[in-house]
């Protein structure tokens, strides 16, 4: 039985150079939970344990029905009030808006072949099993990012302004407007690896005015 692995399948999307480049992103399928709070809070682990949950959960399933695939990397959306901070910059945001007032959409990729039928049967049994209601909130997601300026960001993610600083300058240089929400790409897992070591692709939806 042939393994589907994503990250090494799709590699133009789970890849990014060190200067901003522009790309395009077509309709990808997600498993997704949504929640708001700090990221290094016990709120989030909850939802990422969720997520993660339903997502393996799958990946058995669909291995019983010999369709085995890799789980890929952590990926998420992320956002604010903007009318609350309106006149703060993407480079200034992460420093200046309290980690609790993030919003955010946890996401992991599925393959093609993983349909809304699977994820229903999965959740309901993980609930079963484990009685953890966040469970009902993991769904599945389409999402068509389109075009964006990325990067990627080597370092802790303290210091992305610096990264995010050269995505603002690179969208000014070829007149390019914010069209959606914050996204990041886990390559590391930031449960193992050194914060000087962390590999994060940063992107930003764009629109030509």
């Amino acid at each position: 039985m042939e393994k589907t692995d994503l990250t090494k399948e799709d590699k133009a999307y789970y890849s990014a150079g060190l200067l901003p480049e522009l790309v395009k992103i077509p309709r990808k399928n997600f498993l997704a939970i949504e929640g708001k709070g700090d990221p290094s809070s016990t709120h989030y682990a909850e939802h990422l344990q969720a997520l993660y949950s339903v997502a393996y959960g799958i990946k058995f399933h669909t291995k019983k029905q010999q369709k085995d695939f890799v789980v890929p990397k952590l990926e998420s959306l992320l956002w604010f009030d903007t009318e609350k901070y309106s006149d703060l910059d993407a480079a200034q945001t992460p420093v200046m808006v309290p980690r609790v007032e993030w919003q955010w959409k946890l996401l992991i990729q599925l393959p093609g072949f993983v349909t809304e039928n699977d994820i229903d049967t999965v959740k309901e049994a993980v609930w079963q099993k484990k009685k953890t209601s966040l469970v009902k909130q993991v769904v599945g997601f389409q999402y068509e990012e389109g075009t964006v300026v990325q990067i990627l960001h080597v370092g802790p993610f303290s210091d992305e302004p610096r990264s995010l600083e050269k995505i603002m300058a690179f969208a000014v240089e070829h007149n390019l407007q914010k069209a959606g929400e914050h996204h990041e790409i886990y390559l590391s897992d930031f449960r193992k690896t050194l914060p000087e070591k962390l590999k994060t692709i940063l992107r930003e939806p764009v629109k030509i005015p």
